[in-house]
């Protein structure tokens, strides 16, 4: 059951439903790139495991945090119960906010969390998408 505010809400969405389903994809895929390229990099690259050590954190949170971001990879793209997709969008949301805040925290510039801002963006316009698509779905 719906309520008043909610049915206002997807009434005043005009996007048509294929601008929605390209939008998701083209954020959602530009996201799992990036987000999998940190994973890639933290498991392989000398560089980024001295920036784990730099921020305080132990090597297997690294490794344990890259395979992580894989397996979210995965059920993002997976046809999953959108529950489980909330939890992953969750998920990345307290990565990539915790990721910024202990960068800000050992007083590293913008050039250390820049990159974890820039990916948080990215995730908050594939969540957009993908909730009107679910509201859509739930509609239908």
């Amino acid at each position: 059951m719906q309520s008043t505010l909610q049915r206002r809400a997807l009434a005043a969405d005009h996007t048509p439903p294929r601008a929605r389903n390209l939008g998701f994809w083209i954020a959602t895929g530009l996201f799992c790139l990036q987000i999998g390229f940190t994973g890639y990099a933290q498991l392989r690259l000398p560089q980024v495991a001295a920036a784990f050590t730099h921020l305080g954190f132990p090597d297997y949170f690294r490794v344990e945090l890259s395979w992580a971001k894989f397996a979210g990879i995965v059920l993002l793209l997976a046809p999953v119960p959108s529950r489980l997709k909330e939890w992953v969008y969750a998920g990345f949301a307290f990565d990539l906010a915790s990721a910024v805040v202990a960068h800000l925290s050992v007083g590293d510039g913008v050039q250390a969390w820049g990159w974890a801002a820039a990916t948080g963006v990215l995730l908050g316009v594939s969540y957009y998408f993908w909730r009107r698509l679910e509201d859509a779905r739930a509609n239908a």
